[in-house]
């Protein structure tokens, strides 16, 4: 599955690689991994927590058993441990920061997690075989490299055919409040944020590196770019990936009956209207997907 050209250290396989832009997140998130584990983490705890957040939960009852996973920007891996405790599929952690994953590994040996491997490398330099993969999960991503679509692409790659590959990415009407939010911290800092931000309302109790690797993720990230709806459907357009569903929704009618329910992205939805998805997306700003970051989820289907 992998290819040749990597060391192994500390039970990470690291390749060389020399992209300005890489360089630039990896040193970005140097000090502050995101997400980072909390102090007394351990697998019954990242367990019950993956099982009482709902994306996390319904996707790893849609991936099932017995399935080879890719998590590529896998950050300190905790999505990759969830995905991997309790079941017998096979789990690749990969990230261009060899600090987070380093976390991520440590967490895994400490809990004897034993179905995860971790990669450090750059995903445009194709380091994996082609069509190893029955998931792929580029989630919060895509939008932080050098170009989005080519870095979707080169993850494409690594997708068998039937394959599912989950996309999240920042939405450029959704994320109109964290933009603002954004514009305000430069004059009035981390109170203010504290404040207005119901994410760091959550942690504000907890330590204060978790709050700092949230506010350095989603307000000062030397590398982000934000996307719509209709972006994502030309991409599964032209690389012959079917559409899934999305969360929100395509059908702002639908986000408004079911109030956001992401449970609908793991079943068979439909694309709607140009208008209907343009209302979702405005829709996003005065929801819970918009107050909390304004990332969206795109599942499709590998054609065979």
């Amino acid at each position: 599955m992998l290819k040749n050209g990597y060391i192994i250290k500390e039970g990470i396989c690291i390749y060389p690689f020399n992209d300005k832009t890489v360089e630039k997140i990896k040193n970005f998130y140097h000090n502050n991994p995101f997400p980072n584990y909390e102090t007394g983490d351990d697998r019954i705890s990242i367990q019950r927590k993956g099982d009482r957040n709902l994306y996390t939960c319904e996707l790893k009852k849609f991936i099932g058993y017995g399935k080879k996973i890719i998590e590529i920007g896998s950050g300190t891996c905790q999505l990759s441990n969830y995905l991997a405790i309790g079941t017998n599929n096979t789990i690749v952690a990969l990230d261009a920061n060899l600090n987070s994953l380093k976390i991520g590994e440590k967490f895994s040996e400490k809990n004897n997690i034993k179905n995860v491997s971790f990669i450090c490398a750059d995903i445009f330099d194709d380091r994996l075989e082609n069509s190893s993969f029955d998931f792929v999960i580029c989630n919060g991503v895509l939008h932080h490299t050098k170009n989005s679509f080519e870095a979707y692409q080169h993850s494409l790659k690594l997708l068998k055919p039937n394959g599912h590959i989950l996309v999240g990415l920042y939405n450029t009407i959704g994320r109109l409040r964290t933009k603002i939010r954004g514009f305000f911290y430069k004059f009035f800092g981390k109170k203010y944020l504290i404040i207005f931000d119901p994410v760091l309302r959550k942690i504000e109790k907890k330590s204060e590196k978790k709050i700092n690797a949230w506010i350095e993720d989603q307000y000062i990230h030397p590398v982000e770019r934000s996307h719509l709806f209709d972006e994502v459907l030309k991409w599964f357009d032209v690389t012959n990936i079917k559409f899934v569903n999305s969360y929100p929704a395509c059908s702002f009618v639908e986000n408004i009956e079911t109030k956001n329910d992401l449970k609908n992205l793991f079943k068979q939805g439909e694309k709607f209207s140009y208008l209907s998805r343009l209302l979702s997306q405005i829709c996003m700003i005065f929801t819970r997907p918009g107050s909390e970051g304004g990332l969206f989820f795109f599942l499709g289907k590998k054609e065979e």
